[in-house]
């Protein structure tokens, strides 16, 4: 017998104790209650005087043959108590042990079971539906991680294979001259630059998942505008306008992971829009009539998106489709940062597909400060 066993067993063995006490005690309760009495009266009763209670006295039980039977009756309940103990304790302990067993199960790797606990609904079964949950949010936490680490993979992987096959070329050619090697190392700059934007990514996008470290009070309008005055030149040369409809709107959070939040949703809506004169980036801030909220909406022209994908393209590496405008320059990761810094904030995030094409994605803060700020 393990350790484990010894240790599952001690509390069936304390529960079984436990209750053959409690019946123990009941037993010794009413046979005093019983005897007590039946000694006063025999104690009052004068030696040689029958009782004159008009019943006729017959053979009975003397009060020492009823102090004889209690005892006796008090060492068999002993083993009774005992046994009707372990066995109530058993009863009550059975569902916990379907839980160690079936959580040991899960804990092996077998993360699609469930404890699956049904009637009658008490305090265990409670238990086991609580574990359940916490079971299917690990399973999508673990399916989640290793979908990120295979599509991380894959996505770093494209560059580095091409940067290899750049310079295996290059190296291979016996008359390549310094121009052909000055392009060769061009391109591969411009592939360590892909990579390099990659990797800044999927640290913006972990850093935005392990959650807020600092509170500080901002205005998304002072935001949106220092973000507006990097993105300007990048609209006009794809013909994109953007219009500004900024009003002041103070929250609390982290300046640079709602920095990073703004970025990505600015840089979704120009680099997935038709431009040149067929539509327009719209960023829009609103400051919600209630007092309590604050909201920034970004909106934007571009191919029609189908009501059923949009919540796809907030995780990572997921895109509308494999080029959504006939370019390469995206990684799938804009939209997944702003919603794990939407979530990072305990801020709501809504997305509409817009009738005419494109995306109307609306994110709204608490006006005002975190309640930890003075």
């Amino acid at each position: 017998m393990t350790f484990r066993q010894l240790a599952r067993r001690s509390l069936q063995t304390r529960l079984a104790l436990a209750y053959a006490a409690g019946i123990y005690a009941a037993g010794v309760l009413v046979l005093v209650f019983v005897d007590v009495p039946l000694a006063t009266i025999h104690a009052a009763i004068p030696a040689g005087h029958p009782p004159s209670s008009g019943i006729a006295a017959g053979p009975g039980i003397s009060l020492p043959q009823l102090l004889m039977g209690s005892a006796v009756a008090l060492v068999i309940l002993v083993p009774v108590a005992l046994t009707l103990g372990w066995y109530v304790a058993g009863r009550f302990l059975h569902p916990l042990r379907a839980i160690t067993a079936t959580a040991r199960i899960i804990s092996a790797g077998n993360l699609h079971r469930r404890l699956d606990l049904g009637e009658p609904t008490d305090e265990l079964t409670e238990l086991g539906h609580t574990l359940d949950d916490l079971f299917t949010r690990l399973q999508a936490s673990f399916d989640a991680q290793r979908h990120f680490v295979a599509n991380a993979s894959h996505e770093l992987r494209t560059p580095l294979a091409g940067l290899r096959t750049l310079l295996e070329v290059a190296l291979a050619d016996p008359d390549a001259d310094a121009d052909t090697l000055r392009s060769a190392c061009q391109e591969a700059l411009a592939l360590g630059g892909h990579q390099e934007r990659l990797v800044q990514a999927l640290l913006a996008l972990a850093t935005s998942e392990r959650g807020v470290t600092r509170w500080d009070r901002l205005d998304l309008a002072h935001v949106v505008e220092g973000v507006l005055a990097s993105r300007r030149d990048q609209a006009t040369k794809r013909g994109i306008y953007l219009a500004e409809h900024l009003k002041p709107a103070v929250t609390a959070g982290d300046p640079r992971l709602i920095e990073s939040l703004v970025a990505n949703l600015i840089d979704n809506a120009i680099r997935h829009n038709h431009g040149h004169g067929h539509g327009h980036g719209h960023v829009q801030i609103i400051t919600r009539s209630s007092g309590t909220q604050v909201a920034l909406t970004v909106a934007n022209s571009g191919p029609a998106v189908p009501d059923d994908q949009i919540q796809r393209l907030f995780q990572p590496f997921q895109r509308l489709a494999p080029d959504r405008h006939g370019r390469h320059d995206g990684y799938g990761l804009g939209l997944a940062i702003v919603n794990a810094v939407t979530q990072a904030h305990h801020a709501t995030l809504t997305a509409d597909a817009r009738p005419e094409g494109g995306l109307s994605i609306t994110v709204r803060f608490a006006q005002g400060s975190h309640p930890n700020l003075p």
